[in-house]
């Protein structure tokens, strides 16, 4: 917890440091407030008084009362600006780091957990802040201050007083030891409940393809009746403090009471009026002890689950980032353009056994190197080490004839144009997909976004739509095609205009005459550029200078398209299976 409020600003401790002195003034005029009050019983209670003087005394309380009421204005504002500003600090961080860490760490916390940090566990704390802030300086300071008023009075009113405190105390603690171990329950059950929305939201289409809504709802509402069985639980737990609160509350003032009328009856005449006045006194400050211990209570119910979000926030801002940026940030290299895998072989970090094994190669500048191989081969995992979504685990990725690892993430990304597996669109206009990002070469202009979706055969379509390059996409490109979505991405990479071409079974989706045009216009656009291309389709890459097949991990053939029909059994069973006789024949020849 502790560790986390380092987050707070130096501004936002000025502004904590200016609440205290409110919040003392605050309980100071407060604990004046009984003072008055006893002047003012005991003017009433003698003969030959004057009005003016009650008169003056109750002024007195109304300033009190107003300037109490004015302080806690000021210091309920300052507590909202500080725990926003704290929340918005810690958010940003979170984010960030979030956008730093490698894909394992990310898919260890799991997306709906990132989320629940990010929002409800942020929210927590920020409650804490705000509301704790006050409770916490004011209920210790009110408390003291009291007891220091009222110790001298009665003992038998402390006792009183003392034995209220300690039966209200007990009852927290027990309510605490019911309640706490449930909060962390709480926050995972919310992690649960927002990945099942989350993927029912993402998979709509296939939800309603299959007529899985109710399967769905009842998997929603499974996790949703865990998460509202535990939250009840809590709440009718917590429900039984606010009335017995009030209840010994009332007791202790009634019980006071009790006290002081036979103290008073077995008092002298004159100590009678002193004993009434003392009374009337310890009751309102008992009332101000009382109030101060359940405002500790209540911070110590809202503190343990603030504990746990707390505690879930730095376990994602102190998780280790295993890829580790370089240092290098140079444009200009001895080498441009080359990719070279020195006897890399990988293995998750959990996993026994290697997915990728001594796999070596060199694409030159202007190059073009395919991957092919059953699903599972480690073809996109292989590529995704250029880089550096993974680290190689043994053996060397050098980009230009330098390790990646040497690189500044800024400075590897630069170099390089990637189109992922799966087609990303963004919540923007078609321009805007396009343009994403920045390499360094400046703002893209019009014309660089209209010649990028002109090679990747997405002009027809994007000219097509309402408003044109202007026209919106929707997050995720729900309002595309699929082939759609894969020419705005691949488009996105022409854009850029990279040293290295990043292609992951990014024509799946195109029928064979856009892929075919696609690829001839890309030869003439990317000759220059060196691109690696993963593909499932023989057609898609028979035309690459150097193709590595893959089966389970290892590289089992090496060379051209004729090269591999003749001297690579799993190479010639994938295109047998694909190609016809007549299309063997021709590439055999």
């Amino acid at each position: 917890m502790f560790k986390l409020f380092k987050n707070l600003r130096k501004r936002d401790v000025l502004l904590i440091f200016l609440a205290v002195i409110l919040i003392c003034f605050q309980v100071w005029l407060d604990l004046k407030l009984p003072d008055y009050m006893s002047e003012i019983t005991r003017l009433v209670q003698t003969p030959g008084s004057e009005i003016s003087e009650i008169l003056k005394n109750g002024a007195f309380m109304l300033a009190c009362a107003f300037g109490s009421l004015v302080a806690a204005v000021i210091v309920g504002y300052l507590a909202a600006n500080i725990s926003a500003s704290f929340s918005k600090t810690v958010r940003k961080k979170v984010f960030n780091k979030v956008e730093d860490l490698d894909t394992s760490k990310v898919k260890k916390f799991s997306v709906g957990s990132l989320i629940t940090r990010t929002t409800n566990d942020i929210t927590q704390v920020e409650m804490l802040i705000s509301m704790g802030m006050q409770m916490m300086i004011k209920a210790p300071i009110t408390a003291v201050w009291a007891i220091t008023k009222i110790v001298d009075k009665s003992w038998e009113w402390s006792t009183a007083t003392a034995v209220v405190v300690v039966i209200l105390l007990s009852v927290v603690a027990v309510l605490m030891v019911l309640v706490i171990p449930r909060f962390k329950i709480i926050q995972k059950l919310t992690d649960k409940l927002n990945s099942v929305t989350r993927e029912n939201i993402t998979g709509i289409r296939v939800v309603r393809a299959f007529n899985a809504e109710r399967y769905q709802q009842k998997k929603f509402e499974n996790a949703n009746d865990d998460l509202t069985r535990v939250q009840i639980f809590s709440q009718r737990a917590l429900s039984i403090l606010s009335p017995t609160i009030f209840f010994f509350m009332h007791s202790l003032t009634l019980v006071i009471y009790i006290i002081g009328a036979y103290l008073i009856d077995h008092a002298e005449g004159p100590d009678k009026l002193t004993l009434f006045s003392n009374m009337v006194v310890f009751s309102s400050y008992a009332m101000q002890v009382v109030m101060s211990f359940l405002m500790l209570a209540v911070i110590f119910m809202m503190v343990p689950r603030a504990q746990v979000s707390a505690a879930r926030i730095n376990e994602v801002l102190d998780a280790e980032e295993d890829i580790k940026e370089g240092t290098i940030n140079v444009t200009n290299t001895a080498e441009t353009g080359t990719v070279e895998f020195k006897n890399v072989s990988f293995k998750y970090p959990d996993a026994k056994e290697y997915l990728l094994e001594d796999i070596s190669f060199k694409a030159e500048k202007g190059q073009t190197i395919a991957f092919i191989g059953s699903t599972g081969s480690g073809k996109s995992t292989l590529i995704n080490l250029v880089p550096r979504f993974y680290d190689a685990t043994k053996g060397e990725v050098l980009i230009d004839g330098i390790n990646v690892k040497e690189y500044t993430f800024k400075s590897l990304y630069n170099k390089l144009g990637y189109v992922p597996q799966k087609a990303v669109m963004f919540d923007d206009t078609v321009s805007g997909n396009v343009a994403f990002g920045d390499n360094g070469k400046g703002k893209k202009t019009a014309k660089q976004i209209a010649d990028a979706i002109k090679v990747a055969q997405g002009t027809s379509f994007v000219e097509k739509l309402d408003k044109s390059y202007f026209a919106h996409i929707a997050q995720g490109g729900t309002n595309i095609s699929g082939g759609q979505k894969q020419r705005l991405a691949i488009a996105r990479a022409i854009a850029r205009n990279p040293e290295i071409y990043i292609f992951d079974d990014s024509f799946s989706a195109l029928d064979y005459k856009t892929d075919a045009a696609l690829r001839k216009a890309l030869k003439e656009h990317t000759k220059d550029a060196t691109s690696l291309i993963v593909a499932q389709r023989i057609g898609t890459i028979m035309y690459a200078d150097q193709i590595l097949v893959l089966d389970n991990g290892k590289c089992v053939g090496k060379g051209t398209h004729k090269e591999l029909l003749k001297s690579c059994k799993v190479y010639r069973e994938i295109a047998e299976s694909q190609l016809s006789e007549d299309e063997l024949k021709k590439g055999e020849l």
